[in-house]
């Protein structure tokens, strides 16, 4: 009884002592004669505060457990990256642009989306992913699929597709308007197996020669961001896919007053004859071919003098008829095609020259017209300037030079490019018209993105046309929420982030792009201004998954709760710009 009374009547007490720090005294209290008295015990004030903290804690009379004693971890799944890429999904609004409705379908497309963004992977492996027993994130929890069968992905695909036409007007009505830019681009992505209906063989922008491929076309906002995509058959010209994205625009989309921007192999003299033509309001902007530049250069419409003190001017035509004409010289890109020309005729007539030893060799010489012309025909047009020799072959000789007059006249183009336009001046002047056909290079950036290391468009797997319809819209989808978060994380990211004062960089249009000196100083350092680490959108991506969703339980209990890891500053820097919480 004694003991249990000197424990109740022991208390820590902090008393102050006038410019010096408090001094935490351990004391008692007793009672003598009725008076409740006290005296001090310890002085405890060079004790660290935790063990003042724990001995009050004691004091009171509660029970002190390590954390391994009290709760137990169940299970640890990244979280972070899911959170990220799911909360901007839903703050952009997808899941109500897939279907007004909710169910299990819309919810598995959009678990196929997150998982694209995050890390792109095979429909098996995305259904064991989101399947709880053998989950690698929080993603099929947060989204509450419970088992996931491949199956049941497929049947979302099918579900997708059919719902693309709504998606895209969807998405046209809030990026696109009248008297704004459409921006088109076709690109190609190879095939695995021979049963595809749309798999062909053609042109192939994978330089993998021989492979079957599918064609498909993105149309995208004057800012980059996607709208709309197309799938064509492999063999598919760009040009014969433009009637169909025209039709699109000023049908499906009912605009017809924009400015449709694509490049010189796909906007030809006969699209924007048959394809383009009419009164209805839609403009285009492309740039001319070398053969056409050549002969307007021979015509004397475009001369040198035109460049003495400036690298932009706006000609006209007889050959186009109310259009305009804007032709831009960039000396450093003269510069460089001169230099490359040059290093692939040496390396020509570095492959061509054993074969003239071969023809004057004392033993066993080459010999024979035929066997002399195969053996050039082989290497003269590797590097592709097999138009700037001269060869003469004889049944024993070979002989070959380099033609100058063809180099010097291919030199005169060098640097040069001419932009083709109907867009009124009053509407776009020669400045914004040449950046206008420059920002096609965002549709390029898009490609790379959705082929390369982000969403992984290719190679392609499936056989039916539906599938691959639905597999590229997805990756459309992919890239269209991958594209507002690079946005949004661009102060983290080896991105630009201050686009403004890169454009203050160049004093021309015409001239290359340059990095904001912001961006140069956050590139050399790998550092950002408040000091966090930069990254690329994928170890940005990896850094947040290593926030992770610990599954607790209660020891000698069987209650359960959820404990998410504390965010770093990086991570909770990328939360915030996101404007997104990690909660689950």
């Amino acid at each position: 009884m004694f003991r249990i009374w000197i424990m109740v009547s022991m208390y820590i007490e902090s008393v102050p002592n006038r410019a010096s720090p408090p001094a935490i005294l351990l004391r008692e209290s007793f009672r003598d004669g009725g008076r409740v008295k006290k005296r001090t015990l310890v002085n405890l004030s060079k004790l660290p505060t935790a063990a003042i903290n724990a001995l009050r804690r004691i004091l009171r009379g509660e029970r002190l457990v390590s954390p391994d004693d009290a709760f137990s971890c169940l299970r640890s799944l990244p979280h972070g990256h899911v959170a990220a890429v799911l909360a901007t999904v839903r703050k952009l609004g997808l899941p109500a642009l897939l279907a007004r409705s909710p169910g299990r379908l819309r919810d598995l497309v959009l678990a196929l989306l997150v998982a694209r963004v995050i890390d792109a992977q095979s429909k098996l492996a995305t259904a064991r992913a989101l399947t709880p027993e053998s989950a690698v994130s929080t993603l099929g929890q947060m989204l509450d699929l419970g088992t996931v069968d491949p199956k049941e992905l497929y049947a979302a695909m099918d579900w997708l597709v059919e719902r693309q036409t709504a998606i895209e007007q969807r998405l046209a009505k809030r990026h696109l308007q009248e008297h704004t830019l459409v921006l088109y681009d076709l690109t190609s992505s190879y095939v695995e197996g021979t049963h595809c209906e749309l798999a062909q063989r053609g042109h192939s922008r994978d330089r993998k020669k021989g492979t079957l491929q599918i064609v498909f076309g993105l149309l995208c906002a004057a800012t980059g961001c996607p709208v709309a995509v197309e799938v064509f058959e492999g063999s598919t010209s760009d040009p014969n896919t433009v009637a169909a994205q025209v039709d699109k625009i000023r049908t499906r989309f009912g605009l017809h007053r924009v400015v449709l921007v694509g490049d010189r192999g796909m906007l030809t003299a006969a699209r924007i004859r048959e394809d383009l033509a009419g009164g209805d309001g839609l403009r285009w902007i492309t740039t001319l071919r070398a053969p056409t530049i050549r002969k307007l250069v021979g015509a004397g419409t475009v001369t040198p003098s035109l460049f003495d003190q400036r690298d932009l001017a706006e000609v006209t035509s007889e050959d186009f008829p109310g259009e305009r004409l804007i032709v831009c010289r960039n000396p450093l890109l003269a510069a460089e095609r001169q230099r490359k020309r040059h290093e692939l005729l040496a390396a020509t007539e570095k492959e061509l020259e054993p074969i003239v030893a071969a023809t004057r060799r004392r033993n066993n010489p080459l010999r024979g017209a035929a066997d002399i012309g195969i053996r050039v025909g082989k290497v003269i047009n590797r590097y592709k300037v097999a138009k700037h020799f001269v060869t003469t072959i004889t049944d024993e000789s070979f002989t070959f030079r380099r033609d100058q007059d063809k180099i010097a006249d291919e030199q005169q183009l060098d640097g040069l490019y001419i932009v083709r336009s109907n867009v009124e001046p009053e509407q776009f002047d020669a400045t914004q018209t040449v950046r206008a056909y420059k920002d096609l290079a965002k549709v390029e950036r898009a490609f790379r993105f959705l082929k390369t290391v982000d969403l992984k468009v290719r190679p392609i797997h499936h056989r039916r046309a539906d599938r691959v319809r639905a597999h590229v819209l997805l990756c459309m989808l992919a890239y269209y929420v991958e594209w507002h978060m690079r946005q949004a994380l661009k102060p983290l990211l080896f991105d630009d982030h201050d686009p403004a004062a890169a454009e203050q960089q160049r004093a021309s249009v015409v001239q290359k792009a340059k990095r904001s000196p912001a961006a140069r100083a956050k590139a050399a350092r790998k550092r950002t201004a408040d000091d966090l680490p930069v990254h690329s959108f994928r170890t940005l991506l990896a850094d947040l998954g290593t926030l992770t969703a610990n599954t607790m339980r209660v020891v000698d209990g069987d209650a359960t709760f959820t404990m998410l890891t504390k965010p770093t500053p990086g991570q909770q820097r990328s939360f915030e710009l996101l404007g997104v919480s990690p909660q689950m």
